[in-house]
């Protein structure tokens, strides 16, 4: 695994828990060249009607202060 995304998987393990126990997930994608991390919401999270709150407070922020490096957080379908 790339050190970069180790880095972000530790940064997703702190707030995996909470997710999960509103029946979601969140999975990296990919991280592009530019470091740009691109992640799908899993389970409840794919569908839920706060999950762009989800996405911006819990996890570009966990990310983004965890992992500076990071430019930018997206989500994407697969």
């Amino acid at each position: 695994m790339h050190a970069l995304q180790h880095k972000v998987e530790e940064a997703l393990n702190t707030i995996r828990p909470y997710l999960e126990a509103d029946g979601g997930n969140v999975e990296i994608v990919e991280i592009t060249d530019d470091n740009i991390v691109r992640v799908e919401l899993k389970g409840a999270c794919k569908t839920c009607n706060m999950s762009h709150m989800t996405m911006r407070a819990g996890i570009e922020e966990t990310i983004k202060k965890s992992v500076p490096e990071i430019k930018g957080i997206e989500s994407v379908t697969v």
